[in-house]
């Protein structure tokens, strides 16, 4: 079997092409400029020279087409675009043409090169924006409040009218939040940990958080790209909500790393208005009932189970910095 990950440069596309290596797949992974991307996260899993890197720019038509008509995938993951959702009040432009316009490419791709090519789209649970205390499923209405998630809806409908109108197997999995070592610093969770890392190594900086009431489903990258692979090896093509099933608020987050590192976060953390989104989500809450029942997917690791592993791995990093 042969994939083809797109975006493999990112937190999801290195674990989702270790777990792929690991089955005997032959992995490429794409990235705007194959030659000049570090690819510092599959050389941290130690898979960098098991995977074949190219070059292909996802808004473009003829880019897209010309790597998939070259190497051939069975699969194709689309994990690339702009991942931040605050980046995307910023540069909305860019996230709808590296989101829905890439989708939209890939589709239009497979459907031209007329055979079977089984598709994964990375969907958000962003897509639910509140959900009011309910927990959202696969039949939920989608409520974008960003740029980001209004890209992601988009590309999601893509994904279904392609599935419908010319029968390609295309799936988007609808993940919620999921962190990991791997996890930019600009994210928010990352951010908190190793900032709390830092400190408690002697670090006097201070922390500056937005809103700490917001709520989400952190899981753990590693179970999420297991689930992405579980719905290409279905008879059918169909959605899945992937997500812990536990929701928690950012302070309990913030409380929890912190104590982690034995240090009380309010000594430490200030808030700063600046950080405050336009729009925001409240609440997020998943019912990833259909995967489990489905896909016989279950995550292994909740909240709790996440800031222990990213916080041992921060942990490490700087004691290793420190030597």
């Amino acid at each position: 079997m042969r994939a083809l990950i797109c975006g493999i440069g990112g937190q999801d596309g290195a674990y989702l092409a270790r777990d792929l290596l690991s089955k005997g797949y032959e992995v490429i992974g794409t990235s705007r400029d194959a030659f000049t991307t570090r690819f510092d996260n599959l050389t941290s899993l130690g898979i960098f020279s098991n995977v074949k890197t190219v070059s292909m720019a996802a808004h473009d038509f003829r880019s897209v087409f010309s790597v998939i008509r070259a190497y051939a995938p069975d699969e194709i993951y689309n994990l690339s675009g702009q991942s931040s959702v605050g980046l995307s009040f910023e540069q909305p432009v860019d996230t709808i043409e590296s989101i829905a316009i890439a989708t939209l490419n890939l589709l239009e791709a497979i459907r031209f090169e007329g055979r079977t090519i089984r598709f994964y789209n990375a969907g958000s649970g962003e897509c639910f924006g509140n959900t009011l205390g309910d927990a959202a499923s696969e039949t939920t209405p989608f409520k974008p409040r960003s740029p980001y998630a209004v890209a992601k809806v988009t590309a999601h409908n893509l994904v279904e009218n392609y599935r419908e109108s010319y029968g390609l197997f295309a799936c988007t999995g609808i993940l919620f939040n999921h962190e990991s070592p791997l996890r930019p610093a600009r994210f928010v969770t990352q951010k908190i940990v190793q900032a709390a890392a830092r400190i408690a190594r002697g670090s006097t900086e201070s922390l500056s958080l937005g809103n700490l009431d917001v709520s989400r489903d952190w899981g753990w990258a590693p179970d999420y790209v297991d689930a992405m692979w579980r719905m290409l090896q279905q008879d059918e093509a169909t959605d899945f909500v992937v997500a812990t099933g536990r929701t928690e608020s950012l302070h309990y987050f913030v409380q929890q790393v912190f104590a982690y590192f034995n240090l009380v976060w309010q000594e430490h953390a200030v808030s700063d208005a600046q950080l405050l989104r336009p729009a925001d989500i409240l609440l997020g809450k998943a019912d990833p009932g259909k995967a489990r029942t489905i896909l016989g997917w279950q995550a292994t690791k909740d909240i709790d189970g996440v800031i222990d592993s990213m916080c041992e791995h921060a942990a490490r990093m700087e004691r290793h910095r420190a030597s």
